[in-house]
């Protein structure tokens, strides 16, 4: 079973960095798309960066210029760099892949906190 284990969530100030980190168990070639979505408390869980076959990143306009998303295939991993961190950041932060090779046709981390204070 394909799992998606995420790391590098914490606590930083406002303005500072941050790097999440979501292995992949198996191979991520086997993923067409990867993605990082966040869901704050009481909200819906958002897309905000994905990235389709190791290729350019797509982001939401609320991270664009501070958000970066990348892909590693050598290590199966896929990471989100954050700087700039915004109070306004500060959820969970979950790592998603779609594959066929997949039960339901996409697989979820279990999530990853991360807590930017003013």
């Amino acid at each position: 079973q394909v799992q998606l284990v995420e790391s590098g969530g914490g606590l930083v100030q406002a303005g500072g960095s941050l790097r999440l980190s979501c292995a992949v168990s198996g191979s991520i070639s086997n993923f067409y798309a990867m993605a990082w979505f966040r869901q704050a408390p009481g909200q819906e869980r958002d897309l905000v960066a994905s990235i389709i076959a190791g290729g350019t990143g797509n982001y939401a306009d609320s991270v664009k210029g501070r958000f970066n998303i990348s892909q590693d295939n050598a290590k199966n991993t896929v990471y989100l760099q954050m700087n700039n961190l915004k109070p306004e950041d500060t959820a969970v932060y979950y790592c998603n892949g779609r594959s066929p090779f997949v039960t339901g046709g996409a697989a979820w981390g279990q999530g990853t906190q991360v807590t930017v204070s003013s």
